[in-house]
């Protein structure tokens, strides 16, 4: 087992969602790696939790790893769940088509598992977490 490319997958996935021109067409540059203290207003985007399992094999080391992007409304967004859920669909697309590339470890394959809307904050925001599994290989 091996966490050594969990570091590298959450900064491809940060650079690789603030690279994709259909998200910031969306959201413009709010996308954060981590959830911002002071919400933005409008919709924006956030890398959330990560579950990583051992996937090595005897040939070498890997990880698979579940990790959420989360799409959000801010308090102040009354729009309902169409731009919020147009976003999740825009994050979902950029990282199932895109290849990326890790510091450390190759990425395998990439997939959606599901998604959860919901609201938030006493139903006044709107939020979309997305989980994908990842296959790294450390050969």
């Amino acid at each position: 087992m091996s966490y050594a490319a969990g570091v590298a997958l959450q900064g491809a996935v940060y650079q690789h969602l603030r690279a994709d021109t259909a998200l910031a067409a969306l959201v413009g540059d709010a996308i954060f790696d981590a959830m911002p203290v002071d919400a933005p207003s409008g919709v924006f985007v956030s890398l959330g939790p990560e579950e990583t399992r051992d996937a090595g094999d005897m040939t070498a080391s890997g990880s698979q790893h579940d990790f959420i992007v989360s799409v959000l409304s801010g308090a102040d967004d009354s729009a309902g769940f169409a731009a919020v859920k147009t976003t999740a669909v825009a994050v979902s697309e950029a990282l199932e088509n895109g290849a990326m590339s890790l510091e450390r470890g190759h990425l395998a394959g990439l997939w959606f598992l599901r998604a959860k809307a919901r609201r938030v904050e006493n139903g006044a925001a709107r939020r979309v977490d997305l989980t994908f599994r990842a296959r790294i290989d450390l050969g």
